[in-house]
């Protein structure tokens, strides 16, 4: 049964790898990519590399009501709705804008705008989608095809988990795990890359799991979702509360942060959403102690544009268990969790995915080629001769080592007495004639 059940691994693994290895080398490829890829964005971009020593603005800083002025002069008829992230790095001040109504995601179409660290001027701005790293982040999240792209990266990742643990099934040892776990740098070529393949996947297994895991719950929340309230508990609405338009102009965003920071003082600040229409809010985004997440947070404070109170606060401390775990999907997907040393893992692991293909692919090549590749044995032997070899040591038999003629010693050491010409007398009675 054991016999049974890993033969029908290697062939779940052969096969899957096969078919689905190069989605699993893009996915991991342009993850290791969007590790770094504001880093990489930033370098890519000198417009935005500034060298002004201004610190970075905070809950009382003037300068977000002076860049929210110079974007609606740079773009007057503007009229959908601002956000601008509080890296709480110095910098160039980066800031979105969606132009519909407020989108249920942050990956949906927009424009990326950088400013001066004074919120003066325009550095830079670019359509979502339409500069490199922005291109990478959306083939890695839906392969450019929206929706459908959505779905098929989701449900990758289940069948991802299923070659994982093929793999493993198929490799687990019967006898020894220092054998299993060795490396063999002076085996046949074919047992290198066996080794290679084996280990880079066992180096790399967890962290696989756990992308291709949170990679199916960030692209599919629905089934996640679905999944988690059954199992778990409910999984808690985020509010979205309106307001009734009155005259007289909106408070200023310093204004709203001071409202949010009085509500939360122990909260950092990590993004700030404008009004999405006449009865919008504000929405402060802030991380509280204990939230995973420090770019995207998972608690809100919603401030009227008018009257500049508190309307609701949702306090991710307060989450249900189930929102709790989508609330440490996103920092572990992208390895932003433990900072810069889980990140450099991440970026490793991500190219695992390329060493497993390739030594699998030339592997499963190599063993295909191997019978057509047998050296033959030579037209002198007889017939009986060459059926002996065949069929006692198909591979190690001297009869395969040389093309030539084996010696008759060698022919001996192969072949039983009573088919070899010359030798129908026992071996024993051979001994004793010799010794005579």
């Amino acid at each position: 049964m054991m016999l049974r059940s890993r033969a029908l691994a290697r062939h779940i693994h052969l096969w899957l790898g096969l078919s689905v290895g190069l989605l699993f080398v893009l996915l991991g490829l342009t993850g290791s990519a969007l590790v770094f890829y504001q880093e990489i964005d930033a370098a890519l971009h000198p417009a935005i590399q500034v060298n002004m020593k201004a610190p970075a603005p905070g809950w009382d800083s003037p300068v977000w009501d002076r860049a929210l002025a110079t974007l609606h002069r740079q773009w007057p008829d503007a009229s959908g709705q601002w956000r601008f992230e509080a890296t709480g790095e110095t910098g160039p001040l980066a800031a979105r804008y969606y132009p519909s109504v407020a989108p249920n995601s942050h990956m949906a179409k927009h424009m990326m705008v950088w400013l001066s660290p004074d919120g003066a001027h325009v550095l830079r701005h670019d359509g979502w989608g339409d500069y490199a790293m922005s291109w990478i982040y959306e083939l890695h999240m839906n392969l450019l095809s929206g929706e459908k792209g959505h779905q098929i990266i989701g449900w990758s990742g289940l069948v991802i988990l299923v070659l994982l643990g093929a793999g493993v099934i198929a490799w687990w040892p019967r006898g020894s795990w220092r054998k299993a776990l060795a490396f063999k740098p002076r085996a046949a070529p074919v047992r290198r890359l066996y080794d290679i393949h084996k280990l880079a996947g066992l180096w790399s297994l967890v962290l696989l799991i756990l992308f291709a895991i949170t990679g199916f719950m960030l692209a599919l929340p629905k089934e996640s979702n679905w999944l988690l309230e059954r199992t778990i508990a409910p999984v808690d609405d985020t509010p979205s509360p309106k307001t009734v338009p009155r005259a007289g102009p909106t408070i200023t965003i310093s204004k709203a942060l001071a409202a949010g920071h009085r509500a939360l003082p122990n909260a950092r600040l990590a993004w700030i959403e404008m009004p999405s229409s006449r009865t919008g809010m504000f929405r402060l985004r802030v991380q509280v102690p204990g939230d995973p997440s420090r770019r995207f947070p998972h608690s809100y404070i919603y401030i009227d544009p008018y009257s500049g109170a508190v309307h609701t606060i949702l306090d991710a401390r307060k989450a249900s268990g189930s929102t709790t775990i989508n609330n440490w999907l996103h920092p572990l997907h992208d390895a932003s969790v433990g900072g810069l040393p889980t990140r450099l893992l991440a970026f490793i692991a991500g190219l695992v995915p390329a060493v497993l293909f390739i030594t699998g692919l030339l592997r499963w090549r190599t063993r295909r080629a191997a019978p057509k590749s047998r050296p033959q044995i030579t037209s002198d032997l007889t017939a009986k001769e060459h059926s002996s070899c065949v069929f006692v040591t198909p591979l190690s038999s001297p009869c395969l080592s040389s093309p030539s003629r084996p010696s008759p010693t060698n022919i001996e050491r192969v072949l039983s007495p009573s088919t070899t010409p010359g030798h129908d007398k026992p071996r024993r009675d051979r001994a004793s004639a010799a010794g005579s």
